[in-house]
């Protein structure tokens, strides 16, 4: 499965993203890894809200949740910014909340379809509903991050707060 969604990325990357002006892109594409790292370095095994599992096929390649989780941040996110950030439309702000909502949805079906078939397992209350509301402000602030960097960490740091009070994450996280 995760081979599938790979070779979809880089194909609608091929296709449709900005390879010319990478560089340009470039700190998004690390801004974009780094929070999932942090993700995974405090959350993923005391508190997890959600795991990527490997499906039959990807446990008969020798695959886990963490090689699943690298593939992701190495394939899909770069190859995400390329096409987001190479499209996102300047000027009308109603043309930009479109473009963010086309995004939110094809994670969103992403994440549904991987969900249904067992890739992925939500923990702590952690659920669609949440990735939807979450992807939401995931595509906002990496549109911020693209043009205010600062700004775009500030809001970051707010938001996980946020749902760290939410989800009432106990500190031993922090082992």
């Amino acid at each position: 499965m995760n081979f599938i969604y790979g070779s979809i990325y880089i194909f609608a990357a091929w296709k449709w993203g900005d390879w010319r002006n990478w560089r340009v892109y470039y700190p998004t594409i690390l801004f974009f890894i780094i929070g999932d790292l942090f993700y995974h370095f405090i959350f993923y095994d005391y508190f997890p809200l959600w795991k990527f599992e490997p499906v039959p096929k990807d446990k008969q390649l020798g695959l886990t949740g963490v090689h699943i989780s690298l593939l992701i941040m190495c394939i899909k996110y770069p190859c995400t910014i390329l096409i987001y950030l190479g499209n996102f439309p300047t000027g009308r702000l109603s043309k930009q909340f479109i473009y963010i909502a086309m995004w939110v949805m094809i994670y969103a079906t992403n994440e549904f379809i991987t969900h249904a078939l067992g890739g992925i397992k939500h923990y702590n209350g952690w659920n669609e509903w949440w990735s939807f509301s979450f992807n939401i402000v995931m595509f906002s602030i990496l549109a911020i991050h693209h043009f205010r960097p600062v700004i775009s960490w500030v809001l970051s740091i707010f938001y996980i707060l946020v749902l760290w009070n939410i989800f009432d994450v106990p500190s031993l996280v922090f082992r």
